[in-house]
């Protein structure tokens, strides 16, 4: 069965999207799940697969796709679950698509910031993993606009947010660490040199009736559920 995909306009893309390129997603997995989270960030990927699998559900949306490596390695709740892809760069979509196909998923070309985000229907479960550093601008900014429209498409009883985020302030980063944050931030990739534990715990606290959050070395590891 062929992918089914839909797309609202081309969106530019900005360079935390762009430097997501064939060769970059080609060596994602190595350079970013297996060395940057272990000794940069100092949260290993497996401890972001755990929190995949305690929230993941079989009606799920998952923005900001990477490779896919997470939902390929979860355990859905059942054989055949609904999966909807979103992203704004196409390479990422089709190769996490293709990773994943014995899903069938669904590909949603789009800007999670714009408001004509094509999306329909309700989900149990919205992934945002290692997302929020991403965007441009502060937690109590983004992470409302963000949450402001994602929260329509979420089940009311019952549907969680979940993700993960690298901090910039209010953790200790290592000397692999500041480098690779102040590289980043400068090229764009990152805006997150003052985003904080606080921050995001005041947008989880305004959103959500009840929410998980934890850190671990520079990443906060969140759950927030309706």
């Amino acid at each position: 069965m062929r992918e089914r995909s839909i797309s609202s306009k081309a969106p530019v893309l900005p360079p935390s999207a762009a430097i997501y390129s064939r060769l970059m997603l080609s060596i994602y997995d190595f350079y970013v799940l297996g060395i940057s989270n272990r000794f940069a960030w100092r949260c290993p990927t497996p401890r972001i697969l755990d929190l995949y699998q305690r929230a993941i559900s079989d009606n799920h949306l998952d923005i900001g796709v990477g490779t896919g490596y997470y939902l390929d390695h979860v355990r859905f709740p059942s054989d055949h679950p609904t999966v909807h892809l979103m992203d704004i760069n196409p390479m990422a979509l089709a190769r996490t698509a293709l990773r994943i196909r014995r899903y069938q998923p669904r590909s949603i070309l789009a800007d999670v910031t714009s408001g004509q985000n094509p999306l329909e229907g309700m989900y149990d479960s919205i992934a945002v993993n290692y997302l929020l550093h991403c965007l441009a601008g502060a937690i109590p900014d983004k992470g409302q606009e963000v949450l402001k429209r994602l929260i329509h498409f979420l089940r009311p009883s019952g549907g969680r947010l979940f993700g993960a985020t690298i901090l910039g302030t209010g953790v200790h980063h290592n000397g692999v660490g500041r480098q690779l944050m102040t590289l980043y931030n400068r090229k764009g990739v990152f805006d997150n040199q003052s985003d904080s534990e606080e921050q995001l715990r005041r947008l989880l606290e305004a959103h959500f009736e009840r929410y998980e959050l934890e850190v671990t070395g520079c990443v906060a590891q969140f759950i927030g559920f309706r």
